[in-house]
């Protein structure tokens, strides 16, 4: 069975590559990952990534610590990139093309983002890894990945998390949290799920892009998402 979509954007947050670790990536987690893009890529899906950094550096948490926040928002960037770079490493040893694109130059390690660029390497059935966010300080790595999305004309953004959806509180938390199967951007901005924040929310409102929040640690959810299943949370306007 063929994908619905023809092309889609695949956030995943730094701290689903610990895995089991407290810090840095999970070999086992990078794995699994990275074997769920290979198979999406072979239905002839046209796939571009976003991966956080949390799992190296906080921005935040630096902040918190006396560095400035530019600054350790630009520390967090080139933890993004680290992370692209392991990620676009395993899927070329699984034979799958790559591309590494990133909003702060680096000739020597990946090309600059340009928008006509990284659509003609989909077109032509490459992953395309999207590092360093948006490359200014101030905007998290999920509006990045919003942004590329409408950059790259995306049929949907795809929210890797490690539960099954956007629950009414939080699920590991809370046993008797409710599980939504379908949600508004609006819904989300009233009841402040906190999925991902406001300007990636009003940016894929305003933009009508799909929104699916999926669990990427149970293996082939994104195959069967992709395939029309239900899986996850669904976000529209």
């Amino acid at each position: 069975m063929s994908s619905k979509y023809k092309r889609v954007l695949l956030k995943l947050s730094g701290e689903s590559l610990m895995g089991s670790q407290n810090f840095g990536i999970d070999p086992d987690a990078l794995n699994g990952f990275a074997d769920q893009v290979v198979d999406a890529h072979k239905m002839g899906v046209e796939i571009g990534i976003v991966i956080g950094g949390g799992n190296i550096f906080r921005g935040v948490q630096a902040s918190a610590h006396g560095i400035h926040k530019v600054s350790g928002d630009q520390m967090g960037m080139l933890a993004t990139v680290i992370n692209s770079i392991a990620f676009q490493n395993t899927l070329e040893d699984r034979g799958i093309q790559t591309r590494l694109q990133t909003a702060i130059k680096m000739e020597q390690i990946a090309e600059p983002f340009i928008r006509r660029r990284a659509i003609r390497h989909l077109e032509k059935g490459r992953v395309v890894i999207f590092g360093a966010g948006t490359g200014n300080p101030y905007f998290t790595t999920d509006t990045a990945a919003v942004l590329r999305a409408i950059e790259i004309e995306a049929d949907l953004v795809v929210k890797g998390t490690r539960v099954n959806g956007i629950y009414d509180c939080d699920p590991e938390k809370n046993d008797n949290a409710v599980l939504f199967d379908d949600i508004t951007f609006k819904e989300v901005m009233e009841k402040d799920l906190r999925v991902m924040d406001h300007t990636a929310i009003t940016l894929c409102s305003e933009n009508k892009l799909h929104l699916k929040v999926i669990n990427m640690n149970t293996k082939g959810n994104l195959i069967k998402m992709l395939k029309g299943e239900k899986i996850g949370t669904s976000i529209n306007n």
